[in-house]
């Protein structure tokens, strides 16, 4: 007995410490557990073996068993030591074989009418086209989670075709991190489709235990479009919000953002290729730029690359906090509602974006 104490008074204090914790932690495993409470109750407070194993509903050879383990190994000597187990049954090529045909169009094996992989199908085709293999679905499935693999699961990908997606990108982002003195950077787009959605019963409000509910079922009342400028420098943003997106209602807009904006030498406006942003055969953007002494300049993300856009991430926000759970009665309540929220942006909330990325790396053509 006195031998146990002893080992335990010359243990180093952090070996104490996390054999306590095994002892008295709430998300210890069962099995260490019961070895800890072993050298607890020997090592700490000084119980025969016979007294622990009793206590303890095991057999005295188990309680030396992890005793012995503690003096030679401490702390590490209670984890289990590694089993060579069964030899495997497939080999690695067979498993390789696994996932090629994971990684492969489910057509070409006969399924022509499914998109992605279940369990099932890829079992049966992997029995198929394998030869000398014979393999479960429980093996498939341990195989697929092993390499991290999921076939049936797929996100959405938007490629843009532009020859100059590189070139297009670095100028907008060159704008934000450098934009030329004497002007201003806005990022403008249409958000449009925002539903006056009315809740046919009220929104309950969350209470501790228990989240906000909102109803499923709703009554429609129209639609609302807003055209907004974000100003990359101060994060003010100008908007206008009506029925219609169209170029005249565009038009109004961008003389609204040229008074906003009239103290300015340039006004450099960042938008995507929709048709209206575009001079079109009455080249309103031309006559436009004339009209207000040249000094609107109109850059153009790439097709495909709204994200290059900081207005998006604004649209973003917007939505979170004014439209995903809200309760609109009429057209004319969600546009109130939507300009009051832009208008405690500007005030209160309002901020420009710390935007990180600075570009693609461009590699120079070596000149012959």
């Amino acid at each position: 007995m006195s031998t146990w104490s002893s080992v335990y008074a010359n243990l180093d204090p952090d070996v104490k410490k996390d054999l306590r914790k095994m002892v008295f932690g709430q998300k210890t495993e069962r099995r260490l557990w019961f070895r800890a409470h072993i050298i607890w109750y020997v090592c700490k407070l000084g119980w025969t073996v016979s007294e622990t194993a009793v206590q303890l509903g095991t057999t005295t050879k188990t309680v030396l068993k992890w005793c012995r383990r503690f003096l030679d190994e401490s702390i590490a000597g209670l984890d289990d030591r590694a089993r060579s187990g069964r030899p495997p049954t497939f080999t690695v090529e067979q498993r390789c074989e696994v996932l090629a045909v994971a990684c492969d169009d489910p057509g070409r094996y006969g399924f022509d009418w499914q998109s992605t992989w279940t369990l099932d199908t890829l079992t049966c085709a992997v029995n198929e086209t394998v030869s000398d293999l014979t393999i479960s679905r429980s093996s498939v499935w341990r195989t697929l989670k092993e390499n991290k693999l999921q076939p049936h699961r797929m996100r959405m990908w938007l490629h843009s075709p532009d020859p100059h997606f590189r070139e297009k990108v670095n100028t907008v982002v060159s704008l934000y991190h450098d934009p030329p003195p004497g002007a201003v950077v806005l990022c403008v787009d249409e958000k449009t489709g925002m539903q006056a959605i009315e809740r046919k019963h009220a929104t309950k409000r969350p209470i501790p235990g228990r989240p906000g509910r909102y109803e499923y079922e709703y009554i429609r009342h129209g639609t609302q479009s807003l055209i907004a400028a974000f100003d990359i420098q101060t994060g003010e943003v100008t908007a206008r919000c009506g029925s219609r997106r169209r170029a005249d209602d565009l038009l109004e807009f961008m003389e609204d953002v040229a008074e906003r904006y009239a103290g300015y030498e340039r006004i450099i406006i960042i938008w995507d290729n929709l048709n209206i942003h575009h001079d079109g055969p009455d080249k309103r953007w031309t006559y436009f730029n004339e009209w207000h002494g040249g000094k609107f300049t109109f850059v153009y993300t790439p097709l495909h690359a709204s994200w290059v856009n900081q207005i998006e991430i604004f649209f973003s926000i917007l939505h979170r906090r004014c439209l995903r759970h809200g309760n609109f009665t009429s057209q004319e309540d969600l546009r109130e509602k939507v300009l009051a929220y832009i208008e405690r942006w500007n005030t209160i909330d309002g901020h420009p974006f710390n935007w990180s990325f600075r570009g693609y790396p461009m590699q120079e053509k070596a000149v012959a």
